[in-house]
């Protein structure tokens, strides 16, 4: 397995889908850090040359990934919640935030069913 920006890169699949594995890597990213690195996307990880695997580090290193990435995330996040905007309150009544209804659906943010005691009169 390769290790790049802190993560075990999977070393049997193509190096475009390996380097998703890397929290702030999508797929269009992946191509273009192959892709400025010099690296085939055909080419799977247990392949790469010891220089290869720099190339991609490099070029890897450029962008804001991991624990970095999910720092500014929460921080963002959390910016929200001491301003008070409407986004803060969602997130503070963990809630969808992004105007879906949520009478039916939106299980996810909610958890699961709380029931309601009935009472009688």
């Amino acid at each position: 397995m390769a290790r790049i920006a802190g993560v075990d890169i999977p070393k049997y699949k193509r190096g475009v889908v390996a380097l998703t594995y890397i929290f702030g890597v999508g797929a269009s990213r992946a191509k273009e850090i192959l892709a400025k690195a010099g690296v085939s996307e055909d080419t799977k990880v247990q392949d790469w040359s010891d220089d290869e695997i720099s190339n991609i580090r490099e070029q890897v290193g450029t962008f804001t990934i991991e624990g970095e990435l999910r720092t500014e995330v929460q921080l963002n996040i959390k910016r929200l919640m001491d301003i008070g905007c409407n986004r803060g309150i969602r997130h503070r009544m963990s809630l969808p935030l992004r105007g879906q209804r949520t009478k039916n659906n939106s299980r996810t943010r909610k958890g699961r069913r709380k029931t309601v005691a009935n009472k009688k009169k």
